[in-house]
């Protein structure tokens, strides 16, 4: 059976797996994995990635005051000067100011922002839904930028006297890059977003070239209450990035909602899990998932999975990458053992039966044959049931 044990970014794989299978020695199935952080060294410095790398074809920004923009929701507006005091309505933008080092700029966010270094110094503008508009209006903006995710609060926003860049959703790697160019224009950092695209571009190509080798090991991200991640969303970008292919993407898009037997005869090899849904392995339907059987649950940070931003590219990315390494060479590893074991039993056999032609019981592949088998009949078990 596999195991799954791969040091993580920022975060990690946790993995229990109990029984084993028929032609397997009792007590040789995997172990949990102790979680740790990977030590800041390991998370490449954006400042410090050439600009002539993959990302070179990206346009550059272009930081020029008085500014005109033009916005999702097709409003135009013009900015006289860079913005002294921004309020951030969603974490993404935070992430992305944080990134470029203008924080101390930034005099509003939301509670999602809190894992931001610094954050429980700005203003708390959450709502129970949404944002509290009198907290915003008391931080005082100059400039709110409000993600996808905000379209509600765009409006009464606006009607309050504040001027509101609204961004459209973000699906893919380049959605990223040109949301990131944005906020560099808006907040008078165009080198800084340069730079950082620069550094998710190569990043990304990294990750690529490390799991290129490998069978993509199928994935599922689940949401709870069924609701899934599936085609046309960023999540499902990085899944594929990382190595695995999202088996909700194949006839679905954006979050929907699938029965238990579409589930289990999705059958994921890998699933995604945050801090919010730690034991959903133990839940139906995905205990009866190749996962769910053997443990295979992948920790991932919720605040970089669900929130489109460069850094969220880079370590969410970079986490998928080193589960499928692992998870690939230790199955690798596990049918060299298992090829071992039948060939050295084999062999004690042949030595075993008195040389005549009489009995044959050193056939060839025999232990193979029980071990598939029982494989087999597993599988029969299993298919027998049809946010940021």
């Amino acid at each position: 059976m596999t195991r799954l044990n791969a040091i993580l970014v920022s975060m990690v794989v946790v993995v229990a797996l109990v029984g084993a299978m028929a032609g397997v020695a009792a007590g040789s199935g995997p172990s949990a994995i102790v979680a740790g952080d990977v030590p800041d060294s390991d998370v490449a410095d954006p400042s410090e990635t050439p600009t002539d790398g993959p990302a070179a074809d990206v346009e550059a920004p272009t930081c020029e005051f008085p500014l005109t923009v033009t916005d999702a929701t097709g409003e135009e507006m013009t900015i006289e000067e860079p913005p002294e005091r921004i309020v951030t309505t969603n974490p993404s933008a935070a992430q992305v100011l944080w990134e470029f080092g203008v924080e101390d700029r930034v005099v509003g966010v939301t509670q999602f922002a809190a894992y931001l270094d610094g954050a429980e110094e700005k203003a708390d503008v959450s709502a129970e839904f949404g944002v509290d508009r009198e907290l915003v209006a008391d931080a005082d903006p100059d400039l709110v930028l409000a993600p996808n995710a905000s379209a509600e609060d765009v409006e009464p926003l606006r009607n309050d006297g504040h001027t509101v860049y609204h961004f459209s959703e973000a699906t893919d790697i380049d959605d990223v890059a040109e949301k990131t160019n944005t906020i560099g224009q808006l907040a008078d950092a165009c080198e800084e977003a340069e730079e950082t695209n620069a550094w998710m571009y190569e990043e990304v190509e990294v990750v690529e070239d490390r799991t290129a080798e490998y069978d993509r090991p199928a994935a599922l991200y689940p949401l709870g209450d069924g609701f899934v991640a599936a085609g046309d969303t960023f999540i499902d970008v990085i899944m594929t990035v990382g190595g695995t292919d999202n088996v909700a993407a194949a006839e679905h898009t954006g979050f929907p909602q699938l029965s238990d037997e579409v589930v289990i005869e999705a059958d994921p090899e890998l699933i995604l899990v945050t801090e919010q849904n730690p034991e959903i392995l133990d839940e139906e339907p995905y205990s009866q998932t190749t996962a769910g059987i053997e443990g295979n649950a992948v920790e991932m940070d919720v605040n970089y999975l669900n929130q489109p931003a460069p850094r969220s590219v880079v370590e969410s990315t970079r986490t998928l990458a080193d589960a499928v390494e692992t998870y690939q060479e230790t199955a690798a590893d596990d049918a060299d053992d298992g090829a071992g074991d039948d060939a050295d039993d084999g062999a004690d056999d042949a030595e075993a039966t008195p040389d005549d032609d009489t009995t044959d019981v050193s056939a060839p592949g025999f232990g193979v044959g029980v071990a598939a088998l029982a494989i087999l009949l597993a599988t029969m078990v299993s298919v027998r049931l049809g946010r940021r």
